[in-house]
């Protein structure tokens, strides 16, 4: 997305707003191995939630995953 950032005398100069991305690796305990994925800290609290395996196998069901 892009805005404004907006000084105190209310000049406005562009700006971006990146989403919040980590990499991380993940054990998946019915394959054997591990994965890495680049996700967002949404989808962490997704994968808190309802578990690594139920996020794989509906990210493979989407067509994310491979």
């Amino acid at each position: 997305m892009v805005g404004n950032n907006v000084s105190h005398s209310n000049r406005k100069t562009k700006r971006k707003f990146y989403p919040n991305l980590f990499s991380k690796k993940f054990y998946l305990p019915e394959e054997d191995r591990m994965i890495s994925l680049k996700i967002s800290a949404a989808a962490l609290r997704t994968i808190n939630k309802k578990g690594i395996s139920a996020c794989v196998k509906e990210a493979r069901e989407k067509g994310y995953l491979k």
